[in-house]
């Protein structure tokens, strides 16, 4: 696996920022329930100067929201070829596939998990999903499972000096 950090993070939402649910209720509302953990791990991205971004299926107003919410720097709703959006992402910033870490957990994820420097998967995702990673992440969808997969690439001293400079600059 490589070893110098990736220069763009980019994520699946549903099965890795939410649990994969799909919650209705009578009046044709939908919810999803993300775990605040996650957002951590945009700050470390962002700390590094590591764009962050949402490539995700669904098109629903509920990702938009907590992408904002959470300065997100790219997020794609309705993305049906997550391959070409990376590939414009790619070509925009001056990088290659080889410079792009993602986390993904489904059918929809297979391509790109195929061609990033840095793939990985939750726990929760299928086998033969989860053969694609080389970054292993053991939370579950829901559970932290971007969080944890950003402070895996970083490593424990960047975490640990990144944690220290938001320590010192809120004193």
């Amino acid at each position: 696996m490589n070893r110098k950090l990736p220069k763009l993070i980019l994520t699946d939402i549903d099965g890795v920022w939410t649990d994969g649910g799909m919650y209705y209720d009578g009046t044709n509302v939908e919810l999803k329930k993300f775990h605040t953990y996650d957002s951590a791990g945009v700050l470390f991205a962002h700390h590094l100067g590591i764009p962050v971004g949402i490539l995700t299926g669904e098109n629903t107003e509920i990702v938009q929201r907590r992408a904002t919410k959470l300065k997100v720097d790219y997020c794609y709703l309705g993305c049906k070829d997550k391959v070409t959006i990376t590939s414009q992402l790619c070509d925009d910033l001056g990088i290659t596939f080889e410079d792009v870490a993602y986390i993904g957990d489904d059918l929809n994820d297979l391509k790109l998990l195929k061609i990033v420097g840095w793939a990985g998967v939750p726990s929760s995702a299928p086998k033969y999903i989860q053969d694609l990673a080389n970054v292993h992440v053991e939370k579950k969808g829901g559970e932290g499972a971007f969080r944890e997969f950003v402070e895996t690439i970083l490593g424990d001293s960047i975490i640990c000096k990144i944690i220290n400079d938001i320590h010192l600059s809120n004193q």
